[in-house]
Formats: C-alpha cells, structure tokens, sequence
C-alpha cells in the first residue's frame, strides 16, 4: 500500500527500510560447495578467536559464478587467505563476503574475532551465565564466521577448540570427540569430528562448567551409545526423566520408523537463556532448562509431558532434519512438520492416544487457526518471506503434522511406513524439499497425491459445512467447503479433506462402523442405506482434518454424542460446540431468556453425563470438563467483544459449579485420596482436583478460595500446587497473597518455578491483573534478556483475555511499549509478541482501533529489527 495516497496514513512517518523479500520460485544452487570446514576455537567470553579453514569446490549443478558469497552478520574479517596466501580480491556486499575465485577447488583460512558476552540475540555464539554455547538455526552461523549460511551447503566438520580449563571445563560439539589435553598455561582442549554432513544451521559448541547425567543405549544392530545430559552442578537430580525420555525416544523409532543413530555419542546440554525450546544439532542437541529439568516437586504433569515431547522431537531430527535436511527455509515444515507428527505419535504411545489428540487439537486452534484466519496467514510451503525467524510458526509446525497425518489416514499406516522408508532411502544426505517428501509417500504408497498437494500451497483453515438428511430408510450427507481468502490468495481452489464418520442409531447408541471419506469437490452428497429414523452424525473423528465444521445440528444431538460417541475426539467436539454455540450467541447479544435457559441446561445434561459416566478414565474426564478457551470462541465471533465473551464464559463456569456443587466436591475429595505417582489414575486424579477447584470457585469465591488453599498447603507435587495457586490469582481472596508468597519463598532461586510464579500472575483472571504486571515488572527477579522470564510476564499477559483486552486499551499500550523495549534486545522474542496487537481487525471497533495505534506507534520506531518490522508491516497491510 502506497502511504502517500492512503488519506489513513497521511500522518504516518516514512516507512522503514525494508529488506529484500526472498522468493521461492527465485531459488537456484549455491556456486560453490564447501565439503570440509575446520574450525579453531580461541575461546573467551569478551573476545573468542576463530579460524575457519574452508575447503570450496565449484558446484557442478550451478552456473557459473567466479564469486564465493560467505554470508556475515556484525562480523569483520581479522585476515583472509586464499590457498594459504593474503588475499586482496574481496568485497564486501552489505555483511557478506566475497571473494572471486578462479579455477575449481581452493582452500580459503578466514579469521574472525565475537564478543560472546554482548551478544543479547542469543544467536550465533552468546555468553549463558558463564557458559558459552551457540544456537546457529535459522542464519546465526554467519555471526560466527563468514560461511555460505544456507541449508543446501553440507560440510563435514572438524572442530578444535581451547580456553580456560577453570572457567571451561567441559568443551563440546558436534559428532564424536577425537583428542584432548592440557596446556601449561592452564587452558586445555578438545578436538570433535562429525563425519556426517550437515549444515552450518546444525553446527553447536558449548563450553562450561557442566556436569553429567550418563547412561547407554544398545541400538538394533548392537551399536553402543553413550548418552549424556549437562547441566549446572545442582540440576542433575532433575535429569532422570529426560533421560528416560530420550532412551524411549531411540527405542521407539527403531520400532516405528526403522530409524537407528549413527553416532557414538549423544549430548544434550540444558541452557537457562534460549530463545526457542530446544535444537537439533547434529549429536549436540541444546536445550532451554524448560525442557530438561523436571520432578515432582518444580514440574507439573503438564510439564513432565513437554520434557517428553521435545526430547524425543530434537531426537527425531536426527533422521527427519539431520540425516535429510531442508533444501532451503521454505521447506522448513518438511523436518518441522514431519517430526512434530512423530513426536505426537510417540506421546500417544507413551500414554493416552486419545487425550494427547485432544491436547494437540488444542493447541492447533488456539495458535494456528487465528494465525491461519489473520494477516500473517502464510501456506505451511511459504512463497516468501523477508525475515526467515518469522516463519517459525504453528502453522509450519501444528499444521505441517496434520497435513502429513492426513496422508497417513489417506494411506494407512502400513503404507504411510513404506512411502517414509522410500523418502530416508531416496534422501539420505541431501537437502529436499516439501516435493520429494509428498513424492516419496505417493510411490511408496501407491496413492496418487496431485490434488492433495493443495494443502502446501494454499493458506487459510478449510470450512466445511455439513447437513444431514433422513427420508425413508435413506440418510443423505450434504458437504460443502470452502477455502477463506488470505492475504495473496484471494481464490482458492477445493482441497482434498479426509473425513472419519459414524452414523449412530439414536435408540441403540451404536453405530455399525466408521467410514473414512474424502471431501475432494466443492460440494458433495453421500448416501447410507438402512436407517428406519434419523442417525445421529458423529464427524471428523479424531480430528482426521484440520478444518472447521460447520454442521447442522440440535443440541439434542450434541448432547447425544457428548454423552455416548465412542470416538473420544468426537465426544469432546461435541461438548465444545454445545459450549461454543451457546457462548458466541450469548456473547454476541443473540439469546432470548427462554433459549439461554434451554441451552444451559442441554450443556448441564452433557456435563452432568461426563462427571457421572464409570467407563471414563479420569484423564479424558478431565478433558471433557475443560470449557473452550476465549480466544477460540472469539475466533467464532466476528466481530469479538472480548468483555462479553469474558462474562458469558464466566457465567457459565459459574453456573455449571453451582449445579454440581455436590458431584464437583465428591470429586475433588476422592481425587485426592489417591496418592502421588505418575501412574495414569493418579495423573487423572490431579487434572480432576484442579477442574473441580475452577468450577467451585467461579460458584462461590469464598469456599473455593479456601478449598484451593487447603489444596496448596497439603500439595506435595508441583501439579497440585499449581493448580491450586492458579485458581487463587484469579480470586479478590486474602489467601491469594499468601499462597504466593509461600510459593516465592519455596523456589526462590529456581529459576523454572519463579518462572511459574510470574506467569500464574500475569494470567489470572484477578481484575487488576494489569496492576499485578505492572508491579511485577520491578520485582527483583524480573530481567528483559532472559527469554524465559519476560515470556513467562509478558506473553503470559497478552494471552490473558481479560486483562489483556481491557476498554482502556491500556493492556495494548503495554505490550507496544514491550516490544519497543526488547526489540533491540532480542529481536526475535520481540517480534513474536506482535501477533498478539496483529489481530486487530477481529475485534469491536474501538479495541480494534486501539490494537492498530500500537501497531502504527511502532512502525514509526527508529532502527526497528528486521523480524519486527516484517511483522508488523505484514499486521498493518
């Protein structure tokens, strides 16, 4: 959009510079290939030496090109040898080198000097309490040394690093460690070589003082590997569980996939300043704390189940990233989404299929879907981008595992294996693309996937509408979809959508077996024999698509299947549409007296059958009781008035707890006679206690405050306690200060669990919980360059649908001055705060209005970061 002739923008500043927006179509291989990269490591946390030694040779797939781009970021070259001589013919374009080489082969020796300890990015090589590690994905290997820091140059490396033996004790990279030893002068060094190629986004080094907790694993073919997790000396007690994750982890995806590890070693360290969750470095994986430390006492079962996840997805990389990477970043959900799918195929295993489905379906709708539907709507294959740590987002990663597990459902799993197997045969090595992965399923199969290639191209959540009619002993299934326009997509063509069904008879409660369906045309009708009466439609079980349902029925029969459907996902998405329906008509002003009053009771007759229903396992009741969140049911509200959706939402809780006071206390009393262990019952048992604590609480304030107490003071888990501190922030209670500053005083100095403490804060429904942020921005331990802790403040705020969306906009002005502040900070954790002022247009017009002003305030910023300013010009336009 042209400002100058936008009368909207007429008073905007001039825009900022903004980079080159990169295209997929554009993309062609890199001139020259760099199969060897020795490295030498003169380490120190103000100034760390480095000496590349890099061996090129002309790529014969390229054109011709006599100059070797090295990509640079902040980096100025020391000395630059060319086949060991000086050498003059470089230049500089921008941060990037080049050097115009004649000939085939050459070996270039380049000389670099970093300052660890001022790099507040927390990308390339940074300072970490006294550590020193790197985090090289997307393009961090260029603040290192100057290298072609692209995803389809893979090098074998060989790394030699040396610094102080007190202050460095343990030196690590990649792949196995060859040598080491001592100097005189009290330094000492390490050498590592990993022999399979990889690219400089894999490439990690760590030195600290770290200890070790050690274990093996015997791999299929009776391979012996040593397996170790560092941490700081004191942290180690809190290891055990990732340990036990990642052998789990091996053994699963020998069994599953046929995938074995190819190396002597595995380490994973645990850093406490890290912008993502964890990376997959190639033998050397490096996490955030988050995902490392866990027991009983500091960890939720929630917790638990996320140390499980990301161990085993980092580990999957090996093969679905390492072994076969990315050819460039616009095929970042070929590893991304295949492993996030691997990684929710091992949780299921690992526990219950059909409560991880429902978590994961969670999380889609409350990440994806309202990415999918906004500004910031890009295909899970992107066209382009201008900032590449933008694009790190749910829809390549949520979304991605759902399209490949809906060729999964296509295929089946025998084939789906088969079509995999071809792709690590066919790949091994090389850096594919989101088309070899879809081909490789196609021919292994034997499934013809052209049209189905639509889902990596075209962005936005499919709707699709359903409608079932009855005549004589025929029911006849209508199907329509539809696309929704995205930015850059304004026609969309039909998709092919997988849909599990079931038709029940309503006076058996049985059905007489699932059909997997396709929905491949705009519109469609299907016809199913044998019905004296109406069937009951039970649609989309286990979520095989991910879309939207539009369907067409009585609460009657949403009660039917909340109470009796035997596909647990199809249960649970009929308690959620009873909810959802009730709560945006509602909310939206649309409800008489009469209609409240029925719908209220249709959701208490579901509600009264899941908490009274002895076939359910305690973990999917726990499931079945959680209400929709606000932000999906602002999503089914156009416009969303977050105030009105907080009321209804809240009312409801209330009402529900004041209706079954008497089941909810029997509840919470028989859940918490069962002992601690992380045996399913008694994990059921503590997602139990919380539920009962929320709904008795919303009912009557007063007994539920105390009840929650009561549960905080006797809690001797993690799980427990949270919950029960969580529901006392959001009460106006006396023991709300006390259970927080019991809770301050228990953990102070872990780090985890004052994380925690703040985000409870920041989170609760308290009514000035803008106050508490406010407050707890000076508290002592708060810090802006820690990632952690100004999520755990922050994003925890501007995920709080009542504080956040305060009328005053006052909510909003906060997150803007936020990310004002931590942008030249750490530019990557900044920008990802701007989706939360980026879904501006969804709201009322006056908190509309408001959201945009601080998106416009911040456009007008000086110096504002690449990934910000892509953000929020992307917000704005």
């Amino acid at each position: 959009m042209d400002i100058s002739t936008n009368p909207e923008m007429a008073d905007a500043a001039p825009a900022p510079h903004q980079p080159p927006e990169i295209f997929r179509k554009d993309y062609t291989p890199p001139a020259w290939l760099i199969p060897e990269v020795s490295l030498d490591f003169a380490l120190d946390d103000t100034r760390t030496k480095v000496t590349s030694v890099l061996k090129v040779t002309r790529n014969p797939a390229a054109d011709t090109d006599p100059n070797l781009r090295l990509n640079g970021d902040g980096l100025e070259a020391v000395s630059i040898l060319v086949d060991g001589a000086a050498d003059n013919s470089w230049t500089m374009d921008g941060g990037d080198l080049l050097i115009s080489l004649p000939g085939e082969k050459h070996e270039i020796t380049i000389v670099t000097e970093i300052n660890p300890s001022e790099n507040t990015q927390l990308m390339g090589l940074f300072a970490s309490g006294g550590m020193l590690c790197t985090q090289c994905e997307a393009e961090g290997f260029r603040r290192i040394t100057f290298f072609p820091d692209r995803p389809d140059v893979l090098s074998v490396y060989t790394v030699r690093m040396a610094g102080s033996k007190a202050k460095f004790p343990i030196l690590l990279a990649n792949g196995n460690n060859t040598a080491s030893g001592e100097n005189a002068d009290g330094t000492h060094w390490a050498e590592w070589h990993d022999p399979w190629p990889k690219p400089s986004y894999l490439f990690a080094l760590v030195a600290g003082d770290l200890v070790a907790n050690s274990d093996s694993f015997t791999t299929m073919n009776g391979r012996k590997v040593e397996l170790n997790i560092w941490v700081r000396e004191g942290d180690e007690g809190r290891t055990q569980h990732a340990m036990d994750s990642l052998i789990r982890s091996m053994k699963w995806d020998e069994e599953t996939f046929g995938r074995e590890y190819d190396l002597d070693l595995f380490n994973i360290v645990a850093v406490s300043d890290f912008n993502m969750g964890a990376m997959e470095n190639k033998g050397l994986n490096i996490f955030n704390t988050k995902y490392i430390l866990a027991d009983p006492d500091t960890a939720t079962d929630g917790d638990f189940d996320g140390v499980e996840g990301v161990v085993a997805h980092e580990y999957f990389h090996n093969w679905s990233g390492n072994r076969v990477t990315c050819r460039d970043w616009f095929q970042l959900s070929l590893k991304e989404g295949f492993t996030v799918l691997r990684d929710q195929l091992f949780s299921q295993d690992m526990g219950s299929e059909p409560v991880k489905r429902i978590e994961d379906v969670r999380i889609l709708r409350l990440a994806q879907f309202p990415e999918d539907s906004g500004p910031l709507a890009h295909p899970i294959r992107p066209d382009s981008f201008r900032e590449i740590s933008n694009f790190y987002t749910s829809t390549i990663y949520n979304k991605g595992a759902e399209v490949i597990r809906m060729m999964r459902t296509m295929c089946g799993e025998e084939a789906f294996r088969k079509g995999c197997d071809l792709y690590f045969e066919r790949h091994d090595g090389d850096a594919a693309t989101c088309e070899d992965f879809v081909s490789a399923i196609e021919d292994g199969a034997g499934i013809d996937l052209t049209q189905f290639r639509r889902w990596y191209s075209q962005a936005g959540t499919p709707k699709v509408s359903i409608r079932l009619e009855h005549s004589g002993q025929t029911a006849q299934l209508h199907m329509k979809q539809q696309v929704p326009a995205t930015p850059g997509q304004p026609d969309k063509a039909p998709m092919p959508i997988p849909l599990k069904i079931a038709l029940f008879d309503r006076t058996t409660g049985k059905h007489y077996g699932e059909h997997l369906v396709t929905l491949s045309d705009a519109e469609a009708t299907l016809s199913f024999d044998g019905f004296t009466q109406p069937p009951v439609l039970s649609v989309n079980r286990g979520f095989s698509a991910p879309i939207s349902v539009e369907r067409e029925m009585t609460n009657e029969d949403l009660v039917f299947l909340a109470a009796r459907d035997d596909d647990p996902f199809a249960r649970y998405e009929a308690m959620q549409d009873l909810v959802v329906g009730y709560l945006v008509a509602a909310s939206g002003g649309g409800l008489s007296d009469a209609d409240r009053t029925s719908a209220r009771a249709s959701i208490g007759e579901a509600f009264g059958a899941i908490l009274s229903d002895e076939a359910l396992d305690d973990e999917m009741r726990g499931e079945l009781m959680i209400l929709p969140s606000q932000t999906y049911i602002a999503e089914q509200s156009v416009p969303a008035d977050p105030a009105a959706i907080h009321d209804e939402r809240e009312g409801l809780k209330a009402w529900l707890g004041a209706q079954f006071t008497d089941e909810l206390m029997a509840m919470h009393q028989r859940a918490s006679a069962v002992p601690y262990s992380m045996k399913p019952e008694a994990r059921g048992a503590r997602k139990l206690k919380t539920q009962g604590l929320i709904y008795l609480s919303s009912a009557d304030p007063v007994h539920g405050a105390k009840l929650a107490k009561k549960q905080f003071d006797e809690a001797d888990n993690m799980t427990d306690r949270q919950g029960a501190l969580m529901v006392l922030c959001g009460l106006d209670q006396p023991q709300r200060e006390e259970a927080l500053a019991a809770f301050h005083k228990r953990y102070d100095g872990n780090a985890l669990a004052i994380d925690k403490w703040f985000a409870l804060q920041a989170s609760s429904l308290h009514p000035d919980a803008l106050k508490h942020v406010k407050a707890l921005a000076e508290h002592p331990d708060f810090t802006m360059t820690n990632p952690n802790r100004v999520r755990s403040l922050y994003m925890a705020f501007a995920g709080n649908p009542q504080g956040y969306h305060g009328s005053d906009g006052a909510g909003y002005e906060l997150i803007g001055d936020v990310i004002l502040a931590l942008d030249p900070i750490n530019a990557q954790t900044a920008a990802r705060f701007v989706p939360a002022l980026g879904k501006w247009r969804k709201f009322e017009p006056k908190r509309s209005a408001m959201m945009k002003a601080q998106l416009e305030r911040i456009m007008k910023a000086d110096k504002l970061s690449r990934d910000t300013l892509e953000q929020v010009t992307r917000s704005l336009g």
